[in-house]
């Protein structure tokens, strides 16, 4: 896997990927940025959140479960001092279906947690995570 950061102006920084596309992160008025896009840490927590919602919907799909749609609200904490890691990261799935077994929808979580999401087992090496979830039947 590659990419490429390209320095744009102040704190903007136009990052690509190798799959072709872009994204714009910048810093708060603050610290020099326009607030034209997220910061660089906000980009590791939604890829986070993405690496472990894509692993939740896939195993549940495999196990025949039938999910319409899944949400993951997150909060994060930071170190304070620098590096300024995330020490703790809670996530809480919406998970809405028809006819969703608890059992299975726990399972899948857990297998992402423990087995599958690169993401977040490389932020547990520093973070306290936390996972909880609610099933919405329809």
């Amino acid at each position: 896997m590659k990419a490429r950061i390209k320095w744009v102006e102040q704190v903007s920084f136009l990052g690509e990927t190798e799959s072709g596309h872009a994204v714009l992160m910048d810093g708060p008025a603050d610290g020099g940025g326009r607030n034209l896009g997220p910061r660089p840490m906000e980009m590791v927590l939604l890829g986070t959140g993405g690496c472990t919602t894509y692993d939740v919907i896939h195993i549940l799909k495999k196990s025949r479960q039938q999910i319409n749609d899944c949400v993951v609200e997150i909060q994060a904490d930071r170190a304070t001092e620098d590096p300024k890691v995330f020490t703790k990261i809670h996530f809480h799935f919406v998970v809405t279906g028809k006819d969703l077994q608890h059992e299975q929808v726990e399972r899948a979580i857990k297998l992402s947690a423990e087995k599958y999401c690169s993401a977040s087992i490389m932020l547990g090496k520093t973070a306290d995570i936390t996972h909880d979830f609610e099933i919405v039947q329809e």
